[in-house]
């Protein structure tokens, strides 16, 4: 068995003394693992880093097997090393495909998205706008997407601010009433609208964490959000 395909790296441990076992997102094959013989050593250790562009060709006896990897190195972003906030949020983004995503399993649109993210890390100050974009493209992708298009009492468009913590469909100021201090913000960057401050953008990623952490993450099996992702709030709320 073998195929090859490209792939962003979101994790990496040493295997034995001299190899790898890294874990990639491809557009083809899904989230994948497999060893990378030599990925321990001086000359490849470097270019294994979360978050590099790689050229993969990946074989196994059987297709249940874990395998091995041949890679080359297209793109590195070691680059966000100098960027805490870009880096912050690229970390964010390895350690939730590698916590939510199945095995093996194609998402070309995530895929699509979160190449299209990590260029963009770094390169424009609207970066933790593209990540709460993802985030949002993240719960879609598996099966928790939430409902912005209308209000769900009214069915009005207009004026939407909050998120029903219950169905995650928006909610208009009027309609909110005296449940408005149980619903979660909707601040107009989750409704596509920009340029977002940094307290608009704490307020969508809170938002969005929720359905990560009550309703996402439960059905993974009640593991916590990625320490990497809460590090990355954190530097947003000290922002605003």
């Amino acid at each position: 068995m073998d195929w090859r395909d490209e792939g962003a790296l979101l994790a990496v441990r040493q295997h034995g003394e001299t190899s790898a076992i890294v874990e990639v997102f491809t557009k083809a094959h899904g989230r994948h693992a497999g060893v990378v013989r030599g990925g321990a050593s001086r000359k490849l250790a470097p270019l294994l880093q979360p978050g590099a562009q790689l050229d993969l060709t990946w074989r196994a006896r059987l297709e249940d097997h874990i395998g091995t990897f041949t890679v080359e190195p297209l793109r590195s972003r070691a680059g966000l090393l100098s960027n805490r906030l870009a880096l912050a949020a690229l970390n964010s983004v390895c350690a939730l495909l590698h916590t939510t995503l199945p095995e093996r399993e194609p998402h070309p649109d995530l895929y699509a998205s979160t190449i299209g993210l990590l260029d963009t890390l770094g390169a424009t100050p609207d970066c933790v706008l593209a990540y709460l974009r993802w985030e949002l493209l993240l719960l879609e992708e598996l099966g928790y997407g939430l409902d912005l298009t209308s209000c769900a009492v009214t069915g009005s468009r207009e004026d939407l601010a909050y998120v029903s913590p219950k169905s995650g469909r928006a909610v208009a100021r009027d309609a909110a009433g005296d449940w408005a201090d149980r619903l979660l913000p909707l601040p107009p960057c989750l409704l596509g609208q920009g340029p977002a401050d940094p307290g608009e953008l704490f307020a969508g990623l809170t938002t969005t964490g929720y359905f990560l952490e009550h309703r996402l993450f439960p059905d993974l099996g009640t593991r916590p959000l990625p320490e990497a992702r809460r590090r990355l709030v954190a530097m947003i709320a000290r922002q605003g």
